[in-house]
């Protein structure tokens, strides 16, 4: 089979076309991925919610989840609740710093650290599970939980 002139410039203007097509996509999403840099905008303001406090829908929550370390989140409409779980302690006297509670471009950056008991603390043979909740205002963005 024999191709004319006209058929080599169509292959070749349809593997261009595809080319600059598949280059062009790898520009955007490219662009996207700097543009959801973790760039600190602001801090929000947040509030620790009281054990007496927590919904009992994430109450529930935690319980199915306690054993192992998680991360949550839960929405009413009004608020966004951030929940983090360190999972199975052997022993109480265990609590959670929050370290930075903050927003960029496109999501919520939480960073928390579980702080050990005391070493003068008497430890109880029972284990605990410590987790945090965590009530801001409702935003329209992806909960993140970068590295301390």
């Amino acid at each position: 089979m024999r191709f004319g002139r006209g058929k080599i410039f169509k292959v070749r203007a349809v593997f261009g076309l595809a080319v600059l097509w598949a280059w062009l996509c790898m520009g955007t999403y490219g662009c996207s991925s700097i543009s959801t840099s973790e760039a600190k905008l602001s801090d929000l303001d947040f509030t620790v919610v009281s054990e007496a406090n927590i919904q009992e829908d994430i109450k529930d929550l935690i319980e199915e989840k306690k054993e192992e370390p998680f991360q949550m989140t839960y929405s009413d409409g009004n608020y966004k609740y951030i929940v983090v779980g360190y999972g199975k302690q052997e022993g109480g006297g265990y609590s959670i710093q929050v370290n930075q509670v903050y927003d960029t471009e496109n999501t919520i950056c939480v960073q928390t650290t579980l702080l050990g008991p005391e070493e003068d603390e008497i430890q109880t043979g029972e284990p605990s599970y410590p987790y945090i909740v965590i009530k801001i205002e409702n935003l329209d963005k992806t909960v993140v939980f970068p590295e301390s």
